[in-house]
């Protein structure tokens, strides 16, 4: 077991709307035109930072989550994954402490830093602050062991860094610059959060016009610096291996209406055996042939309500396919497309129950899911951990499973068969990589 050099940095902010997502972007921007190998991560469970990241590096920006897996197996996804002549950036998640509860900082931002040896530069915005930012900044330094080394500052000029410089290193903590405005550069948001990177047509015009901001006001040598003084990390976590030897085929639906899906999940079903064939619900005719399983990701499925259903073709296909006992999963926005209806739309019909969107957030966060009977992924008992969050409701969640939230509250949820696992969570493979096993075992008995 070698240890890997996995320069990195974390960066973190001091509440959700701070500009984390943008100074990141922004920063990714700057070091890949200066030829940087990089590698992107995104602390906890959101599938649409990542998208930007990926759409800046071209290649998959993946989630550390300290929910669903371990320290150690964090750790060893940072170093498979850190370019060793490169730089790994970590996007954090809410406040720099928030936690998966109000009480405790587990699986926050601060928790990942400390868990992977990771400098962490805080990201803040004034907003009218001068003096009070150091006050704000220094309680960040001394609330709880942590690993703070730079603090940027977002959404002022280059000619205000001098000003906020001052106050700042008051702290003690170095500024390693600023991001100016880049007004033109925002990204709309939407009641899951930002708008998808696919969604915007000018994408790569923004993502110029953030490198330009961050070559000019970030200190980009100090925070190459600052990455390199991370620590080493060993992957001391055993790889997966084919479960079947026989070649499977399991079709991914992507494209703008189910593109929420965790790199890490798709790799898990690689290592297990499985061939990845992706094909589009919303223009293709019907499923991609040969194949022995289909998983259908989250999204927003209700924004193309109309081109799914007008889609007859490709409905009949999943619906004959699902029924007859291909093996499937599918979850959250693919769970809606499963359905009779959407908002009055028809769907695909595999369930005997309708959904609609509603205005208000449901019973959302992460869930220890708990089987209830077996099923595609499990026997009875089997656990694994997942999340929630969605605007839709339905008329039957389906009761295969049980979903627990750390808090003791529970609920029965997931509609399954041996051959289907159809439901709101979002499943984590790695958390408990024996579910994705017997998934690729049943497709290569075709069910």
């Amino acid at each position: 077991m070698c240890a890997e050099t996995a320069p990195r940095l974390l960066i973190a902010g001091t509440g959700s709307g701070c500009g984390k997502t943008t100074v990141t972007t922004a920063l990714l921007c700057a070091l890949r035109r200066r030829g940087v190998p990089l590698a992107a991560f995104k602390c906890g469970p959101d599938y649409i930072d990542p998208m930007f990241h990926t759409a800046v590096l071209g290649v998959p920006s993946r989630n550390l989550d300290l929910f669903f897996v371990d320290e150690r197996t964090v750790r060893g996804q940072l170093a498979r994954h850190v370019p060793a002549d490169g730089v790994g950036i970590i996007e954090g998640v809410m406040g720099y402490y928030d936690g998966v509860s109000g009480d405790t900082d587990t699986a926050s931002a601060a928790h990942l830093a400390r868990a992977t040896g990771t400098p962490t530069v805080l990201v803040v915005r004034p907003r009218g602050q001068s003096l009070s930012l150091a006050a704000q900044i220094q309680g960040f330094r001394d609330f709880a062991p942590n690993t703070l080394a730079g603090v940027i500052v977002n959404g002022v000029s280059t000619a205000m860094l001098p000003f906020y410089r001052a106050i700042v290193e008051q702290t003690g903590l170095p500024v390693l610059g600023c991001l100016p405005p880049v007004p033109e550069s925002a990204i709309a948001e939407r009641h899951l959060g930002l708008v998808t990177a696919e969604e915007i047509g000018d994408l790569p015009d923004k993502l110029d016009r953030l490198a330009d901001a961050a070559a000019q006001g970030l200190d980009l040598d100090a925070l190459l610096a600052l990455a390199h003084t991370a620590p080493p990390l060993a992957d001391e976590t055993a790889p997966l291996r084919p479960v079947t030897e026989r070649p499977v085929r399991i079709a991914v639906a992507r494209d703008k209406a189910f593109c929420f899906y965790y790199a890490d999940n798709l790799d898990v079903l690689r290592e297990l055996g499985a061939e990845l064939v992706e094909f589009s619900p919303l223009s293709d005719d019907r499923l991609p042939a040969h194949i022995d399983g289909l998983y259908l990701g989250g999204g927003y499925p209700e924004l193309y309500a109309a081109q799914l259903s007008a889609n007859c073709s490709m409905r009949d296909s999943i619906r004959a396919a699902v029924c007859g006992g291909l093996p499937t999963v599918a979850e959250c926005g693919g769970f809606l497309y499963l359905h009779r209806t959407l908002d009055g739309h028809p769907m695909a019909g595999v369930l005997d129950a309708d959904a609609r969107m509603t205005p208000k957030l449901q019973p959302f966060g992460y869930v220890t899911l708990t089987a209830r009977q077996d099923g595609l992924l499990s026997r009875a008992g089997g656990q694994i951990r997942a999340h929630v969050f969605h605007y839709a409701a339905s008329t039957d969640e389906g009761a295969q499973y049980q979903a627990t939230k750390p808090n003791g509250r529970a609920w029965a949820c997931v509609h399954g068969s041996k051959t289907l696992y159809a439901g709101f969570p979002h499943l984590y493979f790695r958390s408990n990589a024996a579910f994705a096993a017997d998934l690729v075992r049943r497709c290569a008995r075709k069910g």
